[in-house]
């Protein structure tokens, strides 16, 4: 009863996202993927129930199934993650299942009786072909989970590239469901089929939840970079209402290191570009606080400083000594301490302070603080000896 629960779910799951209103290409892999599954899940369920045996041309058509599921976890990853995998390099991934497939055809085209009577033998006389299915199974899950893994850390760094808040788009959610099917692989391993497909059923509704609530993740294709000696004077506009001045990294870097710096020889920015957009960056942080904007992107600063965010962020790196998000949310937390030390502040809690500062949870707060710092924010009150109600 339970593989039939979880048939329906497959395909009522697999229906929703195929009538859900602004499909992104991830919709459509997990959509057939949900459909795979479905389809697989009903051709265990017709063994496990020997109901296999009413339809005897389907015995064996299982076999190749596995090799689907991590080709799709990937493409599915590569999808959510917004990486253009081309046609071409997208059906390679599948080659596998059809040589699989080819490989048992033989024993597909065998009279029904010959086919009971083999797999009712625990496959006699096919033992190589089912030592090459095992194999490929077992190499096939290590491999597409680990491409899986390495595309969520690549995604991860881009975000902190681009943005200042990764919370709502890190997809935290897909790698515990990369563990989780690496957990079935585990039971895949164990040769344990009761545990493989109980677990199936589960993953199928934990990816199915959280792949109809996903929504699309899209980062910006910057142009061709031109003319790098930008003028960058005059983008600056005073704030209106100039509150805090956060302590922000002096403006003394040793700018003769440039002069040498590897990468400006390969870049188009040059010395006196990169001193004027720095100058510029640290006047527009200490008047406008552009960081206090919890949705801020490194697109959305270069565009008002007017410069490329590659240069941008290739100046913030060599300037500040960090990406984008860290030495954003290195602001941040400086204001933070700032704010938390004035009396006025008193009337209020820790994390009204906080979403004031540019954070947007207070998840978010806590690990960046720690990271800054060293020190939790209830730490860091004790040992500066602020007293305050949290």
């Amino acid at each position: 009863m339970f593989y039939l629960a979880g048939i329906v779910l497959t395909f009522f799951l697999a229906s929703l996202l195929i009538t859900k209103k602004g499909k992104n290409s991830a919709d459509w892999v997990l959509a057939l993927w949900l459909v795979i599954i479905g389809l697989h899940l009903s051709l265990v369920f017709l063994a496990f129930t020997s109901k296999i045996y009413s339809f005897p041309y389907l015995i064996g058509f299982s076999f190749p199934f596995p090799l689907l599921h991590g080709p799709f976890l990937f493409l599915y990853t590569a999808a959510l993650t917004n990486k253009n995998v081309g046609f071409k390099y997208m059906t390679a991934h599948f080659i596998p299942f059809l040589l699989l497939f080819f490989l048992f055809l033989p024993f597909y085209l065998l009279p029904s009786s010959e086919k009971i009577a083999i797999f009712n033998n625990q496959g006699l006389g096919h033992e190589t072909k089912l030592t090459i299915m095992i194999v490929s199974i077992m190499i096939s899950g290590v491999v597409y989970v680990a491409l899986s893994l390495w595309l969520l850390k690549r995604h991860k760094q881009t975000i902190e590239y681009q943005f200042s808040s990764i919370g709502k788009i890190n997809l935290g959610w897909l790698r515990y469901l990369i563990y989780g099917i690496g957990i079935i692989w585990l039971f895949v391993f164990l040769g344990n089929d009761f545990l493989i497909f109980n677990t199936v059923v589960v993953f199928v509704f934990f990816l199915g939840y959280f792949g109809i609530k996903q929504t699309g993740i899209f980062t910006p294709h910057y142009p061709p970079e031109k003319d790098c000696s930008i003028n960058v004077s005059g983008t600056i506009e005073e704030s209106a209402l100039p509150i805090l001045t956060p302590s922000v990294p002096n403006d003394t870097t040793n700018e003769s290191d440039l002069t040498t710096n590897a990468k400006y020889q390969r870049s188009s920015l040059t010395e006196e570009s990169a001193m004027r957009i720095h100058s510029a960056l640290i006047e527009l942080v200490r008047k406008n606080r552009p960081y206090t904007n919890p949705e801020l992107s490194l697109t959305e600063l270069a565009k008002t400083l007017s410069v490329h965010p590659n240069n941008l962020s290739q100046v913030i790196n060599t300037f500040q000594g960090k990406t984008f998000f860290d030495y954003i949310n290195t602001l941040r937390v400086e204001e933070f301490k700032h704010l938390v030390a004035q009396p006025q502040s008193q009337k209020f809690t820790l994390l009204a302070l906080a979403l004031d500062c540019g954070f947007n949870s207070k998840t978010s707060f806590n690990r960046n603080f720690k990271n800054a710092t060293g020190l939790s924010p209830s730490e860091y009150l004790r040992k500066t000896q602020i007293s305050f109600q949290e």
